[in-house]
């Protein structure tokens, strides 16, 4: 055994874990445990799915690292222990791990629990990086020499094992602090909507009638942003059905090209820039059908442009006063602006007090949501002394 940040870790040489009998004993181990800290290595440069390369788990106690690729390795084991609903799993920023567990097992860890999502209640911004997060409440600096490895390569090195287990062993270290915390606060259901969005399965997944809208285009023509939603849509299966990265069947800037020219003949796809294969490609054919298919629908199948311009925009002073209130309640309370509102919903707000926001409803109602209604009425003011925001009320502070 050798001892490494306060965890234990199996193997004096830190070595993988290879075999099914090594994988059920550590798994016997963990059944135990109430919360594991839980990570992976992978790499994605090649397929539309990420390839899992390394599982990382520990429970405070000992960690291991699992080899997914070891010749005939059974990760039932491990895809059960991510079901079992009375142990914790602990990620940070554990969207990417979601999506490998959610494609390999068909379902999603449960409980989880997500170091990043409960940094943005306690003082540390949205979105923190883990580094950053370690450094500030366990006061350790990561080492991040292996951050670049290609971790499909074998056999992987000493360092490289000892870096991968580094994240669950501190991650196994702030979990209990950072849960305590928002427990003597009385704050973990202020995160419920940010969970609620995490063990969502539709949260990791893309739905191929939706791609077109990860697309950069601006002011296309509603016939030819049609042809693109369905050419987005083909292209996104292709890829999950292949198993490779979108562009690798075809380029953004090509299928926005083919969208706006609507080629009628093969010679038409001649002109396409960075079309694969030119005009004897072998995607002519599907992409002639999908032009065909687009061409003959309807003209009620035309997207409509939603128009904004009829709407009221708010007064910038109201704006400007709710942003300042938002800074300072959000700097008072120490958490993450976008955990109140966002820039949109704060322009509701600021033209509308029954808007249907967030922020004007539970928690946020109480911290934020009444003041900024109080605000609007002119009830309160902000004032400032020392270079500090005050709420005031009839030359009285109030919050």
């Amino acid at each position: 055994m050798k001892r490494h940040a306060s965890c234990v870790i199996d193997n004096e040489a830190a070595a993988p874990i290879t075999t099914n009998e090594e994988l059920n004993a550590i798994i016997r181990d963990y059944k135990k445990a109430k919360f594991l800290a839980v990570d992976t290595e992978f790499i994605r440069e090649r397929t539309y799915y990420p390839q899992l390369c390394l599982i990382q788990i520990s429970d405070g106690v000992k960690a291991a690292a699992i080899d997914p690729l070891a010749k005939n390795l059974d990760l039932a084991p491990v895809w059960g222990l991510m079901r079992d609903q009375k142990i914790t799993k602990v990620f940070h920023a554990g969207s990417q791990d979601m999506e490998i567990f959610l494609h390999l097992m068909g379902d999603l860890p449960r409980p989880i629990y997500d170091t990043q999502i409960a940094a943005m209640v306690c003082g540390l911004g949205d979105q923190v990086g883990y580094d950053k997060l370690v450094k500030s409440m366990l006061d350790q600096d990561i080492d991040k020499t292996s951050r670049f490895t290609d971790w499909s390569k074998r056999p992987l090195s000493n360092r490289q094992i000892l870096y991968a287990l580094d994240d669950v062993i501190y991650l196994a270290q702030l979990y209990p602090i950072m849960l305590e915390k928002l427990e003597s606060e009385k704050r973990n259901h202020w995160l419920d909507e940010e969970y609620a969005k995490s063990n969502n399965p539709a949260t990791y997944s893309v739905d191929p009638q939706l791609a077109w809208q990860k697309l950069k285009v601006r002011n296309m023509r509603p016939a030819a942003l049609l042809r693109l939603m369905h050419l987005a849509a083909w292209r996104e299966i292709e890829a999950q059905t292949r198993n490779i990265p979108r562009n690798r069947v075809i380029r953004d800037e090509t299928l926005i090209d083919l969208s706006g020219s609507n080629p009628q003949d093969r010679n038409g796809f001649a002109n396409i820039r960075n079309f694969p294969g030119g005009k004897d490609g072998k995607l002519v054919a599907p992409i002639q059908k999908i032009l065909e298919k687009v061409a003959s629908l309807p003209a009620s199948s035309l997207p409509v442009h939603e128009k904004r311009g009829s709407s009221k925009r708010p007064p910038a002073a109201v704006m400007e006063l709710l942003r300042v209130l938002l800074k300072h309640v959000t700097d008072k309370h120490e958490i993450a602006p976008r955990l109140i509102a966002s820039a949109d919903e704060l322009e509701a707000l600021a033209t509308d007090d029954n808007a249907p926001i967030r922020a004007l409803a539970g928690w946020r109602r109480e911290i934020f949501g009444e003041l900024a209604l109080r605000l609007k009425r002119g009830e309160i003011a902000l004032a400032v002394k020392n270079g500090k925001i005050l709420l005031m009320q009839h030359d009285k502070k109030v919050g």
